[in-house]
């Protein structure tokens, strides 16, 4: 089912003494880092709580199917916790997509951090109208909270959003659109296309990027949204950060790639934004009302509506 956007729930601010879990949804984790971002967490005033399978490890994963499952259905059904914390992205969480689009998401919304991987969990909250946050996981949360994406994150959950700023690109396409902030991990997004998870619809200002995907596989993501019908609707586009690949014998860059899949169209598009798997990883609150403002000046803009 499709939102429209006065549907949309954003979470309640969370205050002291919340409730936090931390999950693993997907890959494992290095336990130090849970350890420390719960410090973390601690510090800002709230309560973490590690699920009971959490920092385990079966394969490529933290758990079986089943228990990845159960420790995030127990977090999103317990009225008393607040926020969701995936510990890491990795691959693993269309293995329970399925089972956790069954449960009543609306009726206790609350919020969902992580990215990479957990973009197929925005894409899931998003499909069921509720707002989330990508933003860093354990490992960077444990830097603290002088790290600037981490105040971001810490005033976001606190209910408090600030526009975003971001450098200027030689292949920025200046303009302004107005819509809903959706995107995260071009891949995993690729593969919710005609899905019950496909969430790129017109009037939507989509934010993707990727890491060791070479420059022919995601131009060919792109051909795919574009032959789709999904390029041409979009409202806005914002490039992230791709990273892990290397020039190839058409494109030095893959922004260079990107600005001419998108040439044939008219809205705006930024370019090296930092947002994905990068230390400086903007958090983002996907199904928000947002503007975007490129502009030929030394910053672009995202201004979220209040």
């Amino acid at each position: 089912m499709a939102y429209d956007q006065k549907d949309i729930i954003i979470p309640a601010p969370l205050r002291q003494g919340d409730r936090i879990a931390v999950v693993s949804p997907a890959g494992p984790v290095e336990p130090y880092y849970v350890m420390d971002a719960c410090k973390v967490l601690e510090a800002e005033g709230w309560k973490p709580e590690i699920g009971k399978h959490a920092l385990g490890r079966w394969g490529n994963y933290a758990g079986t199917p089943d228990e990845r499952y159960s420790d995030l259905r127990n977090a999103i059904l317990d009225p008393d916790v607040k926020a969701v914390l995936c510990s890491r992205g990795g691959y693993g969480v269309v293995h329970i997509m399925e089972r956790l689009a069954q449960l009543d998401l609306r009726n206790n919304p609350k919020w969902m951090i992580g990215f990479s991987d957990i973009s197929a969990i925005h894409a899931l909250m998003a499909t069921h109208g509720i707002a989330s946050i990508h933003a860093s996981m354990a490992k960077h949360i444990a830097k603290g909270p002088e790290d600037p994406d981490n105040a971001t994150l810490f005033s976001i959950l606190r209910g408090k959003t600030e526009p975003v700023s971001f450098p200027s690109h030689i292949l920025d396409r200046p303009g302004t659109a107005q819509g809903r902030l959706l995107g995260g991990n071009l891949a995993v997004l690729a593969d919710l296309i005609n899905t019950p998870f496909d969430i790129i619809r017109p009037d939507t200002v989509l934010f993707i990027e990727d890491v060791a995907e070479p420059i022919y596989k995601i131009e060919r993501i792109l051909y795919q949204m574009r032959i789709a019908g999904i390029l041409p609707r979009l409202a806005g586009l914002i490039v992230g950060q791709f990273t892990e690949y290397k020039a190839d014998n058409s494109y030095n860059s893959m922004e260079r790639m990107i600005s001419d899949m998108v040439q044939p169209y008219n809205f705006p598009v930024a370019f090296n934004v930092p947002v994905g798997h990068v230390e400086h990883n903007i958090p983002m609150l996907e199904s928000a009302r947002v503007t975007l403002k490129v502009t030929t000046t030394d910053s672009n803009h995202l201004i979220y509506w209040s």
